[in-house]
């Protein structure tokens, strides 16, 4: 195949064949935070399915930074073990072998300055050793509060540039962006007066799925649905993240923080973004970014609050057959916190698409099973011709889009039950992953890692998409916390009494999944 240059270009390399995996060019990881769980559990697994599906470069490279007493030897035998644990696909010696090679720690404290001056020694000898070409990623799995030390150091130390413009550093930030608007603001700012907004990558996992992604395939890929995505058809939609588990050791971390600032602010206001997004004019970050930042500027809070927003905190019961014990006596907890686990919001979004339907979206621990899904209900037929018995067993249409755990859509309709009488109840088809494709789905750390390696960052919120959550979710939180207790709800039920009331009030319910 001729290129412009009259060049020979492989085919298979042809960069407009979007099917084929590319692979990230020469660079390394710098993980700040090696001994949390996120880093042994999620990101050095990742690391190396990337490196074993052959998406790495040969000459990668993996830094640990902390204050243990460890050689690069020790380090290698930490993410050893992490692989061995956690990793999605099977353990290859000759692939762990390259990855090793490549591995390196650097030992010191935030605060000082040498162990930055360390890390950028390590980095130019493996811009030598390794051909990593001063191409550095920096992920920040630490706390909030020490995001603004980290990044001064990495600013005096010189590793926040490049020394050449061919060269490119990046920054990942893993939530929570903020606690409110506010602090959303004073964290972009401090971000952005080291890293340029566009070298800044945001996690929020849930848009590394592949279910989050094939949200768009399922929109502009089928006419099918495309005519009766809006408020002509539409009810209203349910966006739902439940766990089946409490705190688990995690009280005195999530203890003023609830469940709205953990769930809603980032993973499922931006589940309703892609939701009720526009058709963007191409799949570029640029024009999925402007969609959705269209759709958060559309969006607020459906009020009066005691009428339309519900809290929770769970107390003992049952999840299956083993007993829970109450939020209450979780070791690390304050007895007198009305930090919910529960929360439910009501949310309109007033676009000519969307005015009038409902956005409902709820999260919560404890509850009756693990699930998160998108449900979008439609209206009732305008008209029926039956009688009344034939269709008393028959429900709202529903189009559910399961996140997880069982990834796929189902489609329910009505269809009428064999025999010789007319009678019509529900049914439905279902799509799933599982069975549908014979190759398992990447981890959502795996792709998102690809990504800040390739510099693609459409599954990134920008600073305005974040603000404009905080901009969202911040009266209903101002609310709260101006008075009254949270509702109790018993461990492995589905929320408490006053979420149920509050759909009730316009004659729904919630999905029971």
């Amino acid at each position: 195949m001729a290129a412009t240059d009259d060049t020979w270009v492989n085919p298979l390399r042809d960069n407009r064949d979007k099917r084929l995996p590319r692979i990230a060019g020469p660079c390394s990881l710098v993980i700040f935070g090696v001994t949390g769980d996120l880093a042994r559990k999620k990101l050095m697994p990742a690391v190396y399915d990337l490196a074993n599906r052959g998406l790495l470069p040969p000459g990668f490279a993996l830094i640990g930074f902390a204050r243990r007493d460890w050689s690069d030897e020790d380090f290698a035998g930490v993410v050893h073990d992490a692989v061995r644990q956690h990793a999605r696909t099977p353990f290859r010696e000759s692939v762990w072998d390259r990855l090793a090679e490549g591995i390196r720690f650097v030992r010191g404290t935030f605060d000082n300055t040498d162990s930055f001056d360390a890390l950028a020694t390590t980095l130019s000898s493996l811009d030598v050793e390794r051909g990593t070409g001063g191409n550095h990623a920096f992920y920040l799995s630490i706390p909030p509060s020490s995001f603004p030390v980290v990044l001064e150091q990495l600013s005096k130390s010189g590793l926040a540039a490049g020394e050449s413009a061919d060269q490119w550093r990046r920054v990942v930030i893993e939530k929570p962006f903020g606690h409110d608007l506010q602090s959303a603001k004073e964290l972009n700012e401090v971000v952005n007066r080291v890293f340029p907004e566009d070298r800044v990558f945001r996690i929020d996992h849930y848009l590394g799925k592949e279910t989050v992604q094939n949200i768009l395939a399922l929109r502009f890929a089928n006419q099918l649905f495309d005519p009766i995505w809006n408020s002509h058809y539409v009810d209203h939609v349910q966006i739902t993240m439940a766990e089946d588990i409490g705190l688990a050791g995690r009280a005195g971390y999530y203890d003023g923080i609830g469940a709205a600032r953990d769930v809603i602010q980032n993973h499922l206001l931006q589940l309703l973004a892609i939701t009720a997004m526009e058709e963007p004019v191409s799949f570029s970050p640029s024009e999925l970014q402007t969609e959705k930042i269209k759709v958060l500027s559309a969006t607020k809070l459906a009020e009066p609050f005691a009428e339309t927003a519900a809290r929770g905190q769970y107390t003992s019961g049952w999840q299956g057959s083993q007993k829970v014990e109450g939020l209450k006596e979780e070791e690390g907890f304050d007895t007198e916190s009305n930090t919910e686990t529960y929360a439910a919001i009501t949310l309109e979004v007033d676009t000519r698409r969307w005015g009038g339907v409902p956005f409902y979206l709820r999260t919560g621990k404890s509850l009756g099973r693990r699930v998160t899904e998108i449900a979008m209900i439609f209206k009732r037929a305008p008209h029926l011709p039956f009688d009344a018995t034939m269709t008393e067993e028959l429900g709202q249409n529903a189009l559910v889009i399961r996140v997880q755990p069982d990834e796929g859509v189902t489609l329910r309709f009505g269809s009428k039950v064999p025999g010789s009488s007319m009678q019509v109840r529900d049914v439905s088809m279902d799509f799933s992953y599982g069975q549908a494709f014979t190759e398992s789905s990447p981890e959502a750390y795996e792709r998102l890692i690809l990504d800040v390696l390739l510099g693609e960052p459409s599954l990134f919120p920008v600073n305005a998409e974040v603000e404009l959550s905080w901009k969202i979710l911040d009266p209903i939180l101002d609310y709260w916390a101006s008075g009254g207790e949270a509702d109790p709800y018993q461990a492995g039920s589905w929320g408490p009494d006053s979420a149920n009331e509050m759909m009730e009030r316009t004659g729904r319910e919630w999905r029971r999944p």
